[in-house]
Order: structure tokens, then sequence, then C-alpha cells
């Protein structure tokens, strides 16, 4: 069952997440994730949800994309994340 991992990001060192972003996709690889969305343009259409940036990625189960994320592979770029923005992530079972 596929998973995908959702992610709220609000960047305040736009500098340094640009190296952040270059980091991931790598990482991803030896997991079997991919990019669904990744950063375009949000409209909020119902609610008060409105994400500064939003992503998506798409991992064959949820394990592995806690694998990823738990990852020596997203390791150093985990913790620069942390450093220029907050986020908030959650896992999801799809269909």
């Amino acid at each position: 069952m596929p998973a995908y991992i959702i992610v709220q990001v609000e960047v305040h060192d736009p500098a340094r997440y640009e190296d952040y972003k270059s980091m991931v996709p790598p990482s991803l690889a030896p997991y079997g994730g991919r990019f669904i969305v990744r950063g375009g343009k949000v409209e909020t259409l119902e609610g008060d949800w409105a994400p500064k940036r939003f992503v998506m990625l798409e991992f064959p189960t949820v394990e592995q994309a806690k694998a990823w994320w738990n990852s020596p592979e997203y390791k150093e770029a985990k913790a620069l994340r942390h450093a220029t923005a907050k986020s908030e992530m959650i896992v999801v079972e799809g269909l």
C-alpha cells in the first residue's frame, strides 16, 4: 500500500534552505520515494489552512517512508531543514 509524507514548511533562511532542497532527492532513491508536490502555488479552498510551502512525497509503503525519514541518507538534510525552517510533517497510508 503506498504511503505519503505531507509537509507544511515555513522557511526562515531561504539561502541555506536551497542547499536542503538539493540534498533531498538523492536521499529518496534508496527508499523508493518521489516528489508528488514540491513547493507549488497553494490556494485555500476551505478553512484557514494556508501553508507557505507544501510538499508531498510518495513511497511504496509506510515502512519505507519512515525508514527514509530515519535514514543516514536523510540525516544531514533533516538537520539543515530544522535549522532553516519550521515544518510539520505527517505520514499517511494511501489506497
